[in-house]
């Protein structure tokens, strides 16, 4: 992306990335990724954590620091490696190291030695338990399953839209709509020209062989209908009208507003009804005025829950302070390429990519408006309304 830019890497303002679970060794990514960019000693950098909505966060940081007149360009996004989650020790197993550090001399270290047991080497999946609520002791799965139990979202209608997902970004693909995926060579020179995560020749027979994967054996969260672990990273250059006008620039849409809400943590899929509401109250639009709809894919039961709530009268006076149902939105506007059920759910940098994909949707498709929304782990949801240039 820098090197079809007019301007040189160092002539940004800041860098700024969302990540969730940085290696030890470069807990600071954003600054790391900057000076491998190229972009110099003097140009700022750092991370952001939103869970889910950290790529999300970085964007809308960007845009209120150019709309503050605090910068006039940025390097934001997000990157996460999902694949490179740590495995842990177990308490047991720390506490026994804690001990021998402490023994002083052979004969007391031999004998905190001769405790240990096998047992104390079974490892701690570290995004297990990053993807764990610590406040209602739920993980991410668990609370799909709460929403399709309020909802009374069924197996089949989990599934079959999971079934869509994986049909539209293969579909995509094809046709060509994902231009802003670039290619990328691994360690061993293999090269990746797409998104690995796709299954085309998915099927609801297949789909239903799934078992449960969060609560068996009576649960209907499955890994098919769930978004998959994967890496991924994206990068979007935000930039003032003077800074465009300096480097020649053409945008591809801007950032028109943004809203942040929270809830229930063990309700958190329902996070970008409450993101999202604001923004369309605050400007005067229904559901149907937003020509494009990336609602991220957490979950096929939060996605569908998202929809079922805005419908739902009860739901949108007491949670929403509205008068009534909000209404349906036209699922042809929804996710038209797929999402992180078909494409995966790289943690941090999910946010950017869906607000620059909606980018490319509106200016696909000539519409005006679209909005990039997600549901974010703790209870809470973000969404920016971006606007077609």
């Amino acid at each position: 992306m820098l090197l079809r830019q007019p301007f040189e890497p160092d002539a940004f303002d800041e860098v700024i990335l969302g990540c969730v679970s940085p290696q030890a060794d470069e807990v600071n990514p954003a600054r790391v990724a900057a000076l491998r960019l190229g972009c110099g000693d003097r140009v700022a950098a750092w991370t952001v954590q939103r869970n889910c909505a950290s790529g999300l966060q970085s964007v809308d940081t960007a845009y209120r620091y150019i709309a503050d007149g605090r910068a006039e360009m940025i390097l934001a996004g997000g990157t996460e490696a999902l694949s490179h989650s740590p495995l842990l020790f177990n308490d047991r197993m720390v506490n026994w190291f804690a001990d021998l550090n402490m023994a002083r001399g052979v004969p007391a270290k031999l004998k905190v030695a001769a405790t240990f047991r096998p047992g104390y080497l079974a490892p701690v999946i570290g995004l297990m338990k990053g993807l764990t609520d610590p406040v209602v002791n739920l993980n991410m799965g668990q609370t799909a399953e709460i929403l399709a139990d309020k909802f009374d979202i069924g197996r089949e209608a989990m599934d079959a839209y999971s079934l869509e997902s994986h049909r539209r970004t293969a579909r995509a693909q094809e046709e060509g709509h994902m231009a802003e995926v670039v290619p990328i060579y691994d360690a061993r020179g293999k090269h990746y020209e797409k998104d690995d995560g796709v299954r085309p020749d998915n099927s609801m027979e297949a789909l239903g062989k799934l078992r449960p994967a969060f609560e068996r054996p009576f649960g209907t969260v499955t890994p098919g209908n769930s978004s998959q672990i994967t890496d991924g990273a994206a990068w979007l250059i935000l930039a003032s009208e003077d800074a465009m006008k300096r480097y020649g620039l053409t945008p591809i849409g801007r950032v028109a507003d943004s809203a942040w809400a929270a809830l229930d943590p063990a309700q958190m899929g329902l996070g970008p009804v409450h993101a999202s509401t604001p923004i369309l109250r605050r400007n005067n639009f229904d559901l149907d005025d937003i020509d494009a709809w990336e609602i991220n894919e957490a979950f096929a039961a939060q996605v569908l829950a998202c929809l079922a709530a805005w419908e739902d009268d009860a739901y949108c006076r007491e949670h929403l302070g509205l008068n009534g149902a909000l209404g349906p939105l036209d699922r042809a506007k929804l996710n038209v390429d797929g999402g992180a059920i078909s494409i995966g759910h790289p943690v941090g940098s999910s946010g950017a990519r869906i607000a620059l994909h909606v980018l490319h949707i509106l200016k696909r498709t000539g519409g005006k408006r679209g909005i990039a929304t997600l549901c974010i782990g703790g209870g809470q949801g973000g969404a920016l309304l971006m606007e077609a240039a």
